[in-house]
């Protein structure tokens, strides 16, 4: 396995890693909504941050608390980590009410926020097909969504809010890609830790006695997925052009589709089924047409090189 994944280009490879990342954060937003419907929304997300700080601990001794603190762009820095606070609190405010497909299906807008921004906050280069893609993409966003007068409750704007900050928090952490994957992570971390304590402060509900051991293991299994989600993230797109890789999050809306039926009896409307086939088509079209020019140009300027 190691090998085969030495062989790959590190378009490909990220490609594999956004991929697992998606897997871990749809396992990390079921358990997240089995939770929230029990405990408070800012003791679940306490308790997942001091998990995840926790097992980060190893790696940051060896870090070291001079490469946590001395960061490029520390402005940009922190307005990531803003983002991905606000993308977190709108989360599971929202799976509170929605299903967790309905809830994912609002998120797939980030990765057409992303691919269609690179090219004038990344300066990436996206072409006439790939924006047709993009266009195909949102289309079947819109057909999932079925939007309407009724269809926009508060749940709805929270998760319109929280995709565009994830998608924010994407484009920064591809800006920041000098920065160790480690301590964009710890950061964000510590964000959600310090929003979550707040939040439980404030909150009439307050802190829930646990219920279970079992229920204490999935909190605590929450944070460490969505710390090793969020690495996987921060790889790829350091790996890969976000317009390559960022479509693939698509796949979220698969998994939140199979495990709300597994875990909620969800079963997703013929619409949801339509707009996640033309979601899934374009953000593989993008991909594939990304890998397609990168060999042309590689052909290009060393022709020697290739066998």
């Amino acid at each position: 396995m190691t090998a085969f994944f030495k062989r790959l280009s590190p378009s490909s490879l990220g490609v594999c890693v956004m991929l697992l990342g998606m897997l871990m954060f749809a396992l990390n937003d079921a358990m997240g909504k089995w939770l929230v419907s029990t405990y408070s929304l800012g003791q679940v997300i306490l308790i997942r941050s001091v998990a995840a700080i926790v097992i980060l601990l190893p790696i940051l001794w060896k870090v070291g608390v001079s490469g946590l603190v001395n960061i490029e762009r520390r402005g940009l820095q922190f307005a990531r980590v803003c983002f991905s606070t606000i993308e977190i609190f709108c989360f599971y405010y929202a799976v509170i009410s929605l299903p967790l497909a309905d809830v994912m299906t609002y998120w797939l807008a980030a990765p057409i926020y992303v691919a269609a921004l690179s090219p004038f906050i990344l300066g990436e280069k996206v072409g006439w097909r790939r924006w047709t893609a993009i266009a195909i993409g949102f289309v079947g966003v819109i057909i999932a969504l079925k939007p309407s007068s009724a269809s926009l409750t508060p749940a709805a704007f929270l998760s319109i809010i929280g995709s565009a900050a994830f998608a924010f928090m994407m484009i920064s952490g591809r800006q920041l890609r000098n920065t160790a994957d480690t301590t964009l992570a710890f950061w964000q971390i510590v964000g959600a830790l310090l929003a979550g304590a707040v939040a439980l402060l404030v909150s009439s509900d307050g802190w829930v006695p646990l219920e279970s051991t079992f229920d204490m293991s999935l909190l605590c299994l929450l944070g460490i997925v969505a710390m090793g989600a969020h690495v996987l993230v921060n790889r790829a797109l350091k790996l890969a052009d976000a317009a390559a890789v960022a479509p693939l999050q698509y796949t979220l809306l698969l998994w939140a589709v199979f495990f709300g039926w597994l875990f909620f009896n969800d079963i997703p409307q013929m619409s949801i089924v339509i707009g996640a086939a033309l979601i899934v088509v374009s953000g593989l079209y993008i991909f594939f047409r990304e890998n397609a020019l990168k060999r042309k140009k590689a052909i290009a300027e060393f022709p020697n090189d290739l066998v």
